[in-house]
C-alpha cells in the first residue's frame, strides 16, 4: 500500500516536472521566435501610424468643415450663458449644471479647432467679452511635416482659450477696431445668430438681467433650446452625403448628440420643479 502510493506519488512528481520543463521550454522558444522589435521595425510601424493618421485627415466633405465651425460660435454662445450663473445668484443645481457645460463645451471648442487646423481649414478663434460674441476667421497655415507638433498646438489652443475670454475692455477695443477692416470677421459675427438654437442679443441681456429663481428658469428654458438646436445640427451632418466618416468628427458628434440629449431632460425635470414651486 505504502508501495503504490509512493509510486503515484513519484508518477505525479516526473510528471509536474515534465510539465514544467515542457511549459519553461515553450517559453523558451516562444521567447527565441518572438525577438523584441528593431529600432527599424518601430520606425516603419510609425510610418505607417502617421500615414494612416494623414489618410484619415483626408476624409472629409465641406459638411464635416461647416459643421465644426458653427458649432464653435453656437458652443461659444452657451460658454457666456453659463458664465452667468454665479453671477446672477442662481441656484446650487444651476450653477453645477452651468459649470459642466462651460467646462464641457469650452474642450468641444478646443477640439473642434483643432480639427480643423489639422485639415488645413480656417480656424474661428472666439472673442467674448461680457455678453459680446465675435467670431474671427484665422487663416490656415501651412501644415507641418513634423508630426509632434500637435502637442504644441493643443498647448497653444488651451493659452488661446484662456486668453480671448478675458473681460478686458482694452483687448475687446482692439479686436473691435480690426473688425471695421476686416469683413470676414463681421459676416461670422452676423452668421452665428442664424444658427438652430442660438439666442439673440436681447435675449441674452433678458438672461443677463434676471437673478435667483427667475434666472434659473430663463437660463434652463433658453439652454434647453440652445442645446436642441445643437442636437438638429448633429442630425443634419449625419444626414449629409458623405459627411461625418472621418473618424474624429464622427466620435465627437456623437458625443455631442448624447451629452445634450441627457442634459434637455435633466434640465427639462428641474423646469418642472421651478413650475411646480411657483
Amino acid at each position: 500500500m505504502f508501495l503504490v502510493a509512493a509510486l503515484a506519488t513519484t508518477s505525479c512528481t516526473s510528471t509536474e516536472h515534465s510539465q514544467t520543463m515542457n511549459e519553461e521550454e515553450s517559453g523558451d522558444q516562444h521567447h527565441r521566435h518572438h525577438p523584441a522589435p528593431s529600432s527599424a521595425d518601430l520606425s516603419e510601424l510609425e510610418a505607417i501610424y502617421w500615414s494612416r493618421l494623414e489618410a484619415s485627415r483626408s476624409s472629409f466633405t465641406q459638411a464635416d468643415v461647416d459643421f465644426m465651425t458653427d458649432m464653435i460660435a453656437h458652443h461659444a454662445q452657451a460658454l457666456i450663458m453659463s458664465r452667468l450663473a454665479p453671477e446672477n445668484d442662481a441656484s446650487r443645481a444651476v450653477q453645477t449644471l452651468a459649470a459642466r457645460i462651460h467646462n464641457a463645451q469650452g474642450d468641444e471648442i478646443a477640439t473642434m479647432q483643432k480639427w480643423l487646423r489639422d485639415r488645413g481649414q480656417a480656424v474661428p478663434e472666439v472673442h467674448i467679452d461680457g455678453l459680446m460674441l465675435m467670431i474671427r476667421m484665422k487663416e490656415p497655415e501651412p501644415i507641418e511635416a513634423d508630426h509632434h507638433r500637435d502637442e504644441h498646438h493643443h498647448t497653444a489652443e488651451a493659452d488661446h482659450m484662456e486668453h480671448e475670454e478675458d473681460h478686458n475692455h482694452h483687448h475687446r477695443q482692439t479686436h473691435e477696431d480690426s473688425d471695421d477692416e476686416d469683413p470676414q470677421m463681421m459676416m461670422a459675427h452676423h452668421h452665428h445668430h442664424d444658427m438652430p438654437g442660438m439666442l439673440t442679443q436681447e435675449q441674452l441681456e433678458e438672461l443677463a438681467e434676471a437673478r435667483g429663481t427667475e434666472f434659473d428658469y430663463k437660463f434652463l428654458a433658453f439652454m434647453i433650446e440652445h442645446h436642441l438646436g445643437a442636437v438638429y445640427m448633429v442630425d443634419q451632418l449625419f444626414g449629409a452625403d458623405g459627411a461625418a466618416n472621418d473618424n474624429e468628427i464622427f466620435d465627437l458628434a456623437s458625443d455631442i448628440h448624447a451629452e445634450q440629449v441627457t442634459e434637455i431632460n435633466r434640465m427639462r425635470l428641474m423646469l418642472e420643479e421651478i413650475e411646480s414651486a411657483m
